[in-house]
């Protein structure tokens, strides 16, 4: 069952780097939702997306797949046949959870693409041939010198005509941009019931660990790694959502 997300609502007197670790899981569905606007728009969106795109007899990649929600949302919509998603992901909690998660959606939806769920990092694994690979809010947490690389091991890996999508939060050049839009995302939020406090304390925890980039350097990075042409497709607030295509 999922529990509500109160893990910086009291004060603590060291806040530590946040990790997806046990405590984070079991809030996991609810600290998303709470957190990032457009996230159930997005997962529903990959799985449309990713039905478009999938390859008869190939494989998908949803890679820093959490709890699997892109995963899940992948197999409802690929009706392409032979098709099977390989989800992954380094934190043991995570993927213990995200077995859970697709055995009951099997016991409620007949005839879905097959699932291996596997605990690597991805960062270190020797990606197969693949017509779809998905990056859900993952990159951010990749340390900056290895982006690069990851993007061009997925390059090389997909088909042709192969296509990655890539959903992050997003930093801004401009000052104000950069203020106005962080604001309205505090505002978000407030708004789903998250104290000063909360927000407080979640910022000094993630901001060593997740570290954004402007649209215009992944676009470059995107076009660096071989891609050969990438769009935002949805943007809500300081979070977006982008299609590369090989």
């Amino acid at each position: 069952m999922t529990e509500t997300d109160k893990l910086f609502a009291q004060p603590r007197a060291q806040i530590g780097d946040f990790a997806f670790d046990d405590e984070v899981v079991r809030v996991f569905p609810d600290m998303i939702k709470r957190s990032v606007p457009g996230y159930p728009t997005i997962v529903e969106t990959i799985g449309l997306i990713a039905g478009q795109y999938a390859r008869p007899d190939s494989l998908i990649y949803d890679l820093g797949c959490s709890l699997g929600a892109a995963t899940q949302s992948m197999r409802r919509h690929v009706r392409a046949s032979g098709c099977r998603i390989m989800a992954v992901d380094n934190s043991a909690p995570m993927i213990s959870r995200c077995r859970e998660y697709l055995f009951a959606q099997n016991a409620m939806v007949e005839e879905l693409t097959p699932v291996e769920v596997m605990e690597a990092d991805i960062t270190r694994l020797a990606l197969q041939p693949c017509s779809v690979v998905v990056l859900n809010f993952t990159l951010q947490f990749i340390p900056p010198p290895q982006r690069l690389q990851l993007l061009t091991d997925i390059h090389r890996a997909l088909l042709p005509g192969g296509l990655l999508i890539l959903s992050e939060k997003l930093a801004f050049a401009d000052p104000r941009t950069q203020q106005n839009l962080e604001t309205m995302h505090y505002v978000f939020k407030r708004a789903n019931g998250y104290s000063e406090l909360e927000i407080a304390q979640k910022r000094s925890a993630i901001e060593k660990v997740m570290l954004p980039d402007t649209l215009e350097a992944h676009q470059d990075r995107l076009f660096k790694a071989g891609f050969s042409h990438s769009h935002s497709w949805f943007q809500s607030l300081n979070f977006c959502s982008m299609m590369a295509h090989k």
